[in-house]
């Protein structure tokens, strides 16, 4: 493999293709752990989409020479601070998109930060004191985990925007 850094960012894109089509291939399945592969490879192509967005901006920062092109996590070059040292109209963008929380960059950035999160039960205040202590639970209630098309919809836009990218940071 050449050391470009566009290669890293494709190869995540690639897996993250992998992923899903695996996630596929566990929902249509009947398997006994068909729930937990599902999950497996849902945070797995979180991950490797999250890998080729800090791929993305690896190559922003390269071509630009940032000081911070190394950084090992993407919240840390999606910054104002960054853009303002070095404004770039590949950098704006992206943190544009970052800090509109309705944007599916948001969304994704929101994703992957839930992965590193505890499960927390939805807090109720007791209002009867009469009221059973221990109360039966359904493991399905809570919010619906994201779906498939999204992850394939962000991965799509993630293709997208870099080949875009690509196209103004070459040098021709």
């Amino acid at each position: 493999m050449a050391h470009e850094l566009y290669t890293r960012t494709n190869q995540k894109i690639f897996f993250a293709g992998l992923s899903l089509e695996s996630w596929r291939k566990a929902e249509e399945g009947r398997a006994m752990n068909a729930q937990a592969l599902v999950q497996s490879e849902r945070e797995a192509a979180l991950f490797h989409l999250y890998g080729a967005l800090l791929g993305l901006c690896h190559e922003i920062a390269g071509y630009y020479r940032l000081p911070e092109a190394g950084a090992p996590r993407v919240e840390q070059l999606l910054t104002p601070q960054v853009l303002a040292a070095a404004p770039s109209p590949e950098l704006a963008e992206l943190v544009e998109l970052a800090q509109q929380g309705e944007t599916w960059l948001a969304e994704l950035l929101a994703a992957y930060q839930a992965l590193f999160q505890p499960p927390q039960a939805p807090r109720q205040a007791k209002v009867d004191p009469t009221l059973p202590l221990i109360t039966a639970v359904s493991v399905d209630e809570g919010e619906a985990p994201l779906g498939r098309d999204v992850l394939e919809s962000w991965r799509q836009n993630l293709k997208s925007l870099a080949l875009r990218f690509r196209e103004t940071l070459s040098e021709c």
